[in-house]
C-alpha cells in the first residue's frame, strides 16, 4: 500500500475511532458524572441519550451534505464541530452544559461519520485493495466499543471522566489540519436539502423519549409529560406529511413498504434498546453495588463485548449454513437467554456465574444477530435507494437505544424495592430494568418470527458477491 494510501486510511480509521469511543467511553464515567454534575437518576440517562439523538436524527441529513456539498469539506466540518463540543463538554460545569455539549457532539458526528466510509471506498479500487482497507474498518467499529470501555475506566480512575471527553480535542485538532491535505474532495452535486424533514424527525423522537422519561418522576397526568408526548406525536406526523411531499426526502417512504424490512427496524428499535440500557445499568451495578472501580467495570464488560467481536469471524459460515433469517431468530433467542439470566442480579450475585457467563451469551447471541439484522434491514433496496436504507439501519440504531434507555431508566425509576439497604435497593431496581430489557428482547424475537422471511440458505441475500461492501457498510457503520 503507498504511503499516500496509508495515511489517507489513518486519518479515517482515527476519526471513525473517535466516534465510536464516544459512545463506550462515557458508559464507565457516568457514576462519577452523576456525582460531580447532580444529576438524577434519570438525568442521567441524557448523558448518552442528547448524543444518540442528535446522531441519529440528523444522520441522514449529514449524508446528503457530504454527497452535495463534498465529502472531505463535510468531514472536516463535522469533526471541527466534535472537536469543539468535546472541548465543551469535558469543560462542563453544571448537567446543562454537559448535555448541551453532547447533543453538538452528536450533530459533529452525523456530519463526519458518513463521509468517512464514503471516501475510504473512492480512495481504494474495488477489489482486495478496498476489501482489505473495509475489513480494517470494521475492525476498528468492531473493537471500538472494547477500548473505549478500558479507555474510559483509565482516565476516570487515574485523572477525571473529564479526561474522556478531553482526549478527542487533539485527535480532532490533528485530523481537521491532516485532512485538506491528504484526503480526495469529492466534487459538488446539485440537489435538495430535506431540512424540515430531518428537523421534525429529531424534535419528535426528543419530544417522546423526554415524555417517556419525565413520567418516571412526574406521572403520566403531569401536564409538560402529556405536552410533550402530545408534541412529539405530532413532529412525527408533520415528518410523514413531509416525507410525502418532499421532492428528495431525507427518508423515502416507500422503504417501508417491505414487511422484511419494517421488521428489521422495528427489531432493531427493540435489540438495541435493551443493550444500551444493559450498559447504562450494569456500569452502576458494578460500581454501585459490587464497589468495582471505573477501569474494573470496563474490564468486567470484556467477556461480552470480546465474544461478540469474536463473532463476526464465524457468522459468513453461520449464515451459509443456516440462512440469515435463521441465524437471526437463533441469535436472538440467545440473546434473550442472557439477558434474563443476568436479570437476577441482586446485591450479592457472584461476578462469575451471575455476570460473566451470563455477558457471554448475551454477546454470542448479539454477534449472531446483528450482521443478518443489518441484511434484512436493506433488502430488496433498490439501487437509488440502496444509501438511505442503509442510513436508516443507523438511524434506528441510534434512535433505538435512545428510545429503549428512556423506557428502562422510567422503570428504574418506577421500581419499588423491598430492601432498606441502598446497595440492595439499587441492585433490585438495576434487575427490574433489565427483566424488561429482556422483554424487549422477546418482543424483538417476536417481530423477527413474523415479520422477516426465510430464505433457504443457497438463495440467501446476506453474502451474495455484489452485495459484500455495502453489508459491510452496514454493519461497520452500527
Amino acid at each position: 500500500m503507498p504511503s499516500s494510501q496509508r495515511t489517507l486510511l489513518t486519518i479515517i480509521l482515527a476519526s471513525y475511532l473517535m466516534i465510536v469511543l464516544d459512545v463506550s467511553i462515557v458508559i464507565t464515567a457516568l457514576p462519577r458524572i452523576q456525582d460531580a454534575l447532580g444529576f438524577s437518576a434519570t438525568g442521567l440517562s441524557w448523558v448518552q441519550n442528547a448524543y444518540t439523538l442528535a446522531f441519529g436524527g440528523l444522520l441522514l441529513l449529514g449524508a446528503r451534505a457530504g454527497d452535495l456539498l463534498g465529502r472531505r469539506r463535510m468531514f472536516v466540518v463535522g469533526i471541527a464541530t466534535f472537536t469543539a463540543a468535546s472541548l465543551a463538554a469535558g469543560l462542563a460545569q453544571s448537567a446543562a452544559w454537559l448535555l448541551a455539549a453532547r447533543g453538538a457532539q452528536g450533530v459533529g458526528a452525523a456530519i463526519a461519520a458518513p463521509s468517512t466510509l464514503a471516501l475510504l471506498t473512492t480512495a481504494f479500487r474495488e477489489g482486495p485493495e478496498r476489501t482489505r482497507a473495509v475489513a480494517y474498518y470494521g475492525a476498528v467499529a468492531g473493537g471500538g466499543g472494547s477500548v473505549g470501555l478500558i479507555l474510559g475506566g483509565i482516565l476516570t480512575d487515574w485523572l477525571s471522566w473529564r479526561w474522556g471527553l478531553f482526549i478527542n480535542v487533539p485527535i480532532g485538532l490533528a485530523l481537521v489540519l491532516a485532512a485538506p491535505r491528504y484526503l480526495p474532495e469529492t466534487p459538488r452535486r446539485t440537489g435538495r436539502f430535506d431540512l424540515a424533514g430531518a428537523v421534525a424527525s429529531t424534535v419528535g423522537m426528543t419530544a417522546i423519549v423526554y415524555a417517556i422519561v419525565r413520567s418516571a418522576t412526574s406521572g403520566w397526568a403531569d401536564p409538560l409529560t402529556v405536552a410533550s408526548l402530545a408534541g412529539g406525536v405530532a413532529m412525527l406526523a408533520l415528518f410523514v406529511l413531509n416525507e410525502r411531499r418532499a421532492e428528495q426526502p431525507v427518508t423515502p417512504l416507500r422503504l417501508f413498504a417491505s414487511r422484511e424490512r419494517v421488521g428489521a427496524y422495528g427489531a432493531r428499535v427493540l435489540f438495541v434498546g435493551a443493550m444500551f440500557g444493559m450498559f447504562f445499568f450494569l456500569t452502576q451495578y458494578l460500581q454501585g453495588v459490587d464497589g468495582y472501580t471505573p477501569l474494573e467495570a470496563g474490564i468486567a464488560f470484556l467477556p461480552m463485548t470480546t465474544v461478540m467481536f469474536a463473532m463476526v469471524f464465524v457468522v459468513p459460515a453461520l449464515v451459509a449454513r443456516l440462512g440469515s433469517a435463521r441465524l437471526l431468530a437463533a441469535g436472538v433467542t440467545v440473546a434473550f437467554v442472557g439477558m434474563a439470566w443476568l436479570s437476577r442480579l441482586s446485591a450479592d450475585t457472584p461476578y462469575l456465574t451471575g455476570i460473566a457467563i451470563p455477558m457471554i451469551v448475551l454477546g454470542i447471541g448479539a454477534g449472531a444477530a446483528f450482521t443478518p439484522l443489518t441484511a434484512s434491514g436493506v433488502a430488496g433496496v433498490e439501487p437509488e435507494d440502496a444509501g438511505a436504507a442503509s442510513g436508516l439501519v443507523n438511524v434506528a440504531h441510534q434512535l433505538g437505544g435512545s428510545l429503549g434507555l428512556g423506557v428502562l431508566v422510567t422503570v428504574f425509576a418506577s421500581a419499588t424495592p423491598n430492601a432498606l439497604d441502598a446497595r440492595e435497593a439499587l441492585a433490585e431496581r438495576i434487575s427490574s430494568s433489565l427483566t424488561v430489557g429482556a422483554t424487549m428482547l422477546a418482543l424483538a424475537l417476536a417481530v423477527v418470527v413474523a415479520l422477516i422471511r426465510r430464505p433457504r440458505p443457497a438463495e440467501d441475500p446476506v453474502y451474495p458477491r455484489e452485495r459484500q461492501e455495502a453489508l459491510a457498510e452496514e454493519t461497520v457503520l452500527t
